[in-house]
């Protein structure tokens, strides 16, 4: 079994054509975390734990990775849709007990979260995303060498099996760039940790599973993006969004900007980290969801982590 949270008990849900992999805690008003690339559930070992202390958290691992059910992908994208994934969720906590409950993700996590709230906004009471962009403003800012960072998107996305044969030569050394270059803060991701995001990356279906979410995002996800921003659908919940502060660098988009137009309520902010958040500064990530969740909606402000 691949690495656990201390405290915490572990099942799986059957939910149709997918299992979960699921870390349940705690008591209390319930907040699910979601994981992102190329990570599992543990990622938010550290957030989960301080907010088990007053609230039920449960961490799954998205379908797909680590040791949740990896189904073959259609091609027209829908089984890795953040649609379909979003629909995990939602039915993994109707089959804890839950209609309602408070939400975040990270990185890929962050997109199905994101759906999820566009999806179901009678189920999601508050939303947290973690430096992620949704699929259409994503696809829409990255341009010239601004876009090098994110070679791997093109990569993973192409329609035939090239990325899964690439990446087949050597799994360890093209997940282990994410979780090394990605990282700012020294020993956030230890060893052990790293050992145990390689080991689910190797596991069998789950390179295929990666290039399907990710062509998913390239296809799907941006079509049903792009319709709900013609359509004008915002995120009616109070929304967290942080993202890392990429010090003397320049983004090339502004996702203040971005995510003011898709949330009624926002409150947003910068953490001095890497790319994983939830494990370089878990105080300034547990303080934002705590602020999110404890205290009343307010409008749009910026605060700094």
């Amino acid at each position: 079994m691949r690495n656990r949270i201390a405290g915490f008990a572990y099942d799986r849900v059957t939910l149709g054509d997918v299992g979960l992999h699921v870390a349940m805690a705690g008591a209390g008003a319930p907040i699910v975390l979601l994981h992102g690339f190329p990570q599992t559930h543990f990622a938010w070992r550290h957030v989960a734990t301080d907010l088990a202390r007053d609230h039920l958290v449960i961490c799954p691992d998205l379908r797909g990775y680590g040791d949740s059910d990896k189904p073959v992908g259609e091609p027209d994208g829908s089984t890795y849709a953040k649609r379909t994934m979003a629909a995990d969720i939602i039915g993994l906590m109707r089959a804890l007990g839950h209609e309602r409950f408070a939400l975040a993700g990270h990185d890929r996590g962050g997109l199905v979260a994101f759906r999820a709230g566009l999806d179901h906004p009678d189920a999601i009471s508050h939303l947290a995303i973690l430096d992620v962009l949704p699929a259409a403003d994503m696809w829409s800012t990255l341009h010239g060498t601004s876009g090098i960072f994110a070679f791997h998107l093109y990569l993973l996305a192409q329609p035939s099996d090239v990325a899964e044969r690439m990446i087949g030569a050597d799994p360890d050394l093209f997940f282990g760039h994410f979780l090394d270059d990605w990282c700012r803060i020294p020993g956030a991701i230890p060893g052990e940790a790293r050992a145990a995001y390689l080991a689910a990356a190797r596991a069998p279906g789950a390179v295929r599973a990666v290039c399907a979410d990710y062509r998913a995002s390239a296809s799907i996800d941006n079509v049903h993006d792009e319709a709900d921003r013609r359509a004008g659908r915002r995120l009616t919940m109070p929304v967290a969004a942080l993202w890392q502060d990429p010090g003397e660098v320049v983004l090339p988009f502004d996702p203040l900007s971005i995510w003011s137009g898709w949330a009624n309520d926002l409150r947003a902010g910068t953490v001095r980290c890497g790319h994983f958040l939830p494990e370089e500064m878990p105080g300034p990530v547990i303080e934002a969801i705590r602020n999110l969740i404890d205290r009343p909606a307010a409008t749009a402000v910026r605060a700094d982590a």
